[in-house]
């Protein structure tokens, strides 16, 4: 499975590219630092009409604009402004990880505090989920 990296762990610049041609659009700051590279998976269409978000839980430093392979791990159900915008969470293929308590927090922290900036913004963080649930999502939102 492929996914578009938009941003790179340790930065906070929100590159924004429209998510079918992968066309650039424009760079936002952030209230936060990315914990990890972020991207979306290509052609998927998720619940807010964008394509399905991933985190990629990897120490590897993946530069955004590139495309790499990963495996489902997990993911996290969210709602942004009153849309559901769940989150997959993936490794590298040959990387083994869990998601654990020390990756669901940071990763809670982050979705928590990255619009400060925006106070208008609302987020709220759910489940946890496995990789089965990860899998069904990404077959769901397949185009």
């Amino acid at each position: 499975m492929k996914v578009f990296i938009e941003n790179e762990a340790g930065s906070d610049q929100k590159n924004m590219f429209n998510e079918k041609t992968l066309e650039y659009k424009k760079t936002i700051t952030v209230s936060r630092h990315y914990p990890y590279p972020y991207g979306f998976f290509l052609n998927t269409t998720s619940g807010d009409g964008d394509n399905l978000d991933c985190f990629v839980i990897t120490s590897q430093q993946l530069k955004s604009r590139t495309i790499v392979d990963v495996q489902p791990i997990g993911m996290f159900e969210q709602v942004e402004d009153g849309r559901d915008d769940p989150k997959i969470l993936a490794c590298i293929p040959g990387e083994t990880l869990l998601i654990n308590n020390d990756v669901e927090k940071t990763l809670r922290d982050f979705i928590e505090h990255v619009f400060d900036h925006r106070p208008e913004k609302k987020i709220t963080i759910g489940k946890f989920l496995g990789r089965d649930e990860a899998l069904t999502l990404l077959e769901k939102s397949r185009q």
